[in-house]
């Protein structure tokens, strides 16, 4: 942590809270000795997440609607989002 906070210039008060945060949440687990490693990911996390993100869609899809856009639009935008040279982080 003392490494993290000098190349970071931060405060390892700070780091050592925000670690502590993350492992409270569920995110990374210490192992004495050993140091933080990341937790796996639990389903129930998975599906909050998932809840959270289709309200945020339907939001957009409400708004994009109300200003015009197509569905036909709107399902080209996802499927050229989802082509094979965007997936590798080539676009």
């Amino acid at each position: 942590m003392r490494i993290l906070a000098q190349e970071l210039t931060i405060n390892p008060n700070t780091i050592q809270k925000a670690y502590c945060e993350l492992e409270r949440e569920g995110y990374i687990y210490s192992v004495l000795g050993k140091g933080s490693f990341v937790a796996p990911v639990k389903k129930e996390i998975n599906g909050q997440r998932m809840i959270l993100l289709k309200q945020e869609l339907e939001r957009i899809v409400e708004e994009t609607l109300f200003l015009g856009v197509s569905k036909e639009d709107m399902i080209r935008l996802i499927e050229e989002m989802n082509t094979p040279e965007r997936e590798s982080g080539n676009d």
